[in-house]
């Protein structure tokens, strides 16, 4: 076999990332508010795209109907015709009554109305800009003077001025501070420290940290702190949850050194260990219980009373309404950016063009804004699919609760509508889905199964749990159930659990041990 140079055709197929197939796939992960400033920024960009308003009389609607067996998408701009909403001619209101009040005299017009035509009619052709005048030309010296119950007739006027502002834990602060330190320094001090409060109301610096970077001594700082720490709201200023409920318990002078003790031992309170506390703090049973009562009543986050910032509320992608075996799904259409390309802006400036670069420019603008439309449109429609199909594997959790959700992951819906999982995990995150249930994460409704005991179907993960949290908000203090406990009645459920998976799940529910709840409602019936 001799070596030597030759030329040879292969035809392969190959997947190539271009940046417009990545732009479509980084659309599907986005959630609303991340698409909305995306497509607000390439309208900045291009000059070629352009807000597509909707206009009175439309209904954009984008929805599919999950009946007992089939699926149908629908898709569709319904536009109303303006000549439903005109009235026949038989109904349209006449002109008689008008030629009547015609043949009328001013002065008959003015006596039914008991008033001048001038009052009625104003002639605002021939009317003086109002101007201020002194106090002693009369009443109504004003601008005011012309105008009704209604406001000004300035445009600038705007309702949203008078509008009062949240006040915010620093400013609540700053204005005691104003009132409390007259020192200059000193108030310089405090007003650093209030920046250093955390939205809980927790100092979050060291204080030599603090000292060391505004050149001024530790014993200054320190004295500042303590006069911060005595500002409403009680406990505001803490450098740690001890040290903010005993600055709660001075002011009501509830402070001992048995209390001292208990807060020095927050651990064991929190554990339920409170045969040690009793002999820690040196108490009996009776002041122990009231102790933690008196606790229990402080505020271990003082700063959460005011408003630190604006809480943007979840607004879902999907809607999902209707009755069981007919559910209807459709998109949040107030959420999806509406975009489309002018073209006869393009037609016009390409007629322009000279240089290479600006057609090159031109032509590249046309190919962004047309693929952006088209991705916006394949999202939409892919969301909109995949939603679907998350309704038809879910339903029992749509009409019968949580506890009937079914074990479901990625590749069952992908195999269901003919997608990869990775478009489908792209599509379900940030996304939510509205539902009568309330709003979930599409992610929500993909759980891990769990066999049954019985061979029967398999149980999900997250309807395991809710069982779980039933069975422990339902035992009483004499009945607390352990973790084996729990397992042997989930097996008798039908439901094949190891121990290790209920102390799992437990756990991530935040819900203590058998222990720990036996000691708490305990104590909680000795309070009562």
């Amino acid at each position: 076999m001799s070596l030597s140079p030759r030329l040879e055709f292969r035809q392969t197929q190959s997947l190539v990332m271009t940046p417009q197939l990545m732009q479509a796939i980084k659309l599907l992960q986005l959630s609303n508010l991340d698409l909305v400033a995306y497509v607000e920024a390439e309208l900045e960009r291009n000059p070629l795209l352009e807000r597509q308003a909707e206009p009175e009389g439309t209904r954009v609607e984008v929805e599919a109907v999950v009946g007992p067996g089939d699926v149908v998408q629908r898709s569709e701009d319904h536009e109303l015709d303006p000549r439903a909403h005109t009235p026949d001619a038989a109904e349209a209101p006449t002109a008689d009554w008008l030629e009547d009040r015609l043949d009328m005299s001013r002065s008959a017009i003015e006596d039914r109305l008991d008033t001048g035509l001038e009052n009625v009619f104003p002639d605002d052709t021939g009317r003086e800009t109002p101007r201020l005048q002194p106090a002693g030309e009369g009443a109504g010296s004003s601008d005011w003077s012309s105008v009704g119950g209604g406001g000004r007739e300035d445009d600038d006027y705007n309702l949203e001025s008078f509008l009062s502002a949240a006040t915010t834990l620093a400013d609540h602060l700053e204005g005691q501070l104003t009132l409390a330190v007259s020192d200059p320094v000193e108030r310089l001090i405090g007003t650093h420290l209030i920046d250093l409060i955390d939205e809980a109301g927790y100092l979050t610096a060291d204080l030599s940290a603090v000292a060391e970077r505004l050149g001024a001594p530790l014993a200054t700082v320190q004295k500042v702190l303590e006069v911060v720490q005595t500002f409403d709201p009680p406990g505001i200023g803490a450098r740690s949850l001890a040290e903010c409920l005993a600055i709660q318990l001075k002011e009501r002078n509830r402070y001992d050194p048995a209390m001292a003790a208990l807060l020095a031992h927050l651990e064991l309170l929190a554990r339920r260990e409170f045969a040690t506390l009793r002999r820690v703090c040196a108490v009996d049973d009776e002041d122990l219980v009231e102790m933690v009562g008196e606790i229990r009543r402080l505020n271990p986050k003082p700063g959460l009373a005011f408003g630190s910032g604006m809480i943007q509320p979840i607004v879902p992608d999907v809607f999902v309404r209707g009755a069981p075996e007919n559910w209807l799904v459709e998109l949040n259409s107030e959420t999806l950016p509406r975009v489309l390309v002018n073209q006869a802006y393009y037609a016009r400036v390409q007629k322009t063009t000279r240089g290479d670069k600006e057609k090159a420019f031109l032509s590249d603008c046309m190919q962004t804004a047309t693929w952006l439309t088209r991705s916006l449109d394949q999202r939409a429609r892919t969301i909109l699919k995949v939603a679907t199909e998350i309704v038809r594997q879910q339903e029992g959790f749509l009409s019968l609760g949580v506890q009937h959700l079914r074990p479901l992951n990625l590749r069952m819906v992908a195999d269901a509508i003919g997608m990869h999982e990775s478009t489908v995990s792209r599509v379900t995150s940030n996304k939510y889905m509205a539902t009568p249930r309330g709003i979930f994460e599409m992610k929500y409704f993909f759980s891990s199964s769990i066999s049954s005991s019985d061979g029967g179907e398999a149980h999900s993960a997250e309807s395991v749990r809710f069982r779980i949290k039933q069975m422990i908000d339902a035992e009483s203090a004499d009945d607390v159930l352990s973790d084996d406990t729990l397992v042997q009645r989930l097996r008798e459920a039908g439901i094949d659990i190891a121990r290790r998976t209920v102390a799992k799940y437990r756990e991530a529910m935040r819900i203590p041990s058998s222990v720990q709840r036996r000691r708490e409602k305990q104590a909680a019936a000795a309070a009562g």
